[in-house]
């Protein structure tokens, strides 16, 4: 059990700054609207409509509503797994991150952990670590990569695992789980609706924290499937 103790299954979910183009100041507006200019559009988005479909996938425009986090732990039968999973979100970004620095401090505090997340290194890796700056907070120890060798770092990633070298090929968690015979939190939301479910919808920032989470356990299995591991019962994934 001891050699995936130390991996800290994680997922975040994020949405643009503001739900409301117009309050951006203007420094932020041009900047958007540069930014606006070099991405894939249909031809009747303008910047304003960019910003809510996409403002949320940038760390500079964006926000970090939700966090999950999972770490596997010996079943109390005796046998096999348990996943636990804690889930973290706020409509105060600031706190969510110092919460979420606190309890990474705690585990460290037990392991040298290892984050594994699905696209992790393109995406929740570096996200994570630029809200973090600009919430002027102190950067955890596992999110410094700067000035270490690439063996000193400790990010695991289910997409690159399933690249096997191939870099030209994306896969998403979904088409992964549904390899695997995982099942999806598809179900209730995706990712393209997080910003609306945010700002539009009651109890949107609960519904997002559970597909937050539900992703996190796809992530395990994934990453279990592939070191041929047999999947963990839905009963023995513990959320909280």
């Amino acid at each position: 059990m001891k050699e995936f103790d130390h991996i800290i299954f994680i997922d975040i979910e994020t949405v643009a700054g503001t739900d409301d183009y117009s309050a951006l100041d203007e420094r932020f507006r041009t900047q958007w609207e540069k930014k606006a200019a070099r991405i894939e559009a249909d031809e009747d988005d303008t910047a304003e409509t960019l910003y809510h479909k996409k403002a949320g996938i940038f760390s500079e425009f964006g926000k970090v509503v939700a966090i999950s986090m999972g770490y596997l732990v010996a079943a109390s039968s005796g046998s096999g797994y348990e996943l636990r999973i804690k889930s973290l979100s706020s409509t105060d970004e600031k706190a969510l991150l110092e919460e979420f620095i606190e309890i990474l401090a705690k585990f460290s505090q037990r392991h040298n952990p290892a984050f594994c997340a699905h696209n992790g290194k393109e995406f929740d890796y570096p996200y994570l670590s630029r809200r973090i700056l600009i919430n002027r907070l102190p950067l955890p120890e596992p999110l410094r990569i700067s000035g270490k060798k690439p063996w000193e770092i400790i990010h695991l990633d289910t997409l690159e695992l399933w690249k096997f070298g191939d870099y030209k090929n994306y896969t998403s968690l979904d088409l992964l789980g549904a390899v695997f015979n995982i099942p999806s939190s598809k179900d209730q939301i995706d990712g393209s609706q997080v910003n609306h479910y945010y700002y539009h919808e009651k109890d949107g920032l609960a519904t997002i924290a559970r597909y937050c989470s539900e992703d996190v356990a796809a992530t395990a299995q994934v990453f279990l499937a592939m070191q041929g591991r047999d999947p963990i019962p839905e009963a023995a994934i513990i959320y909280s």
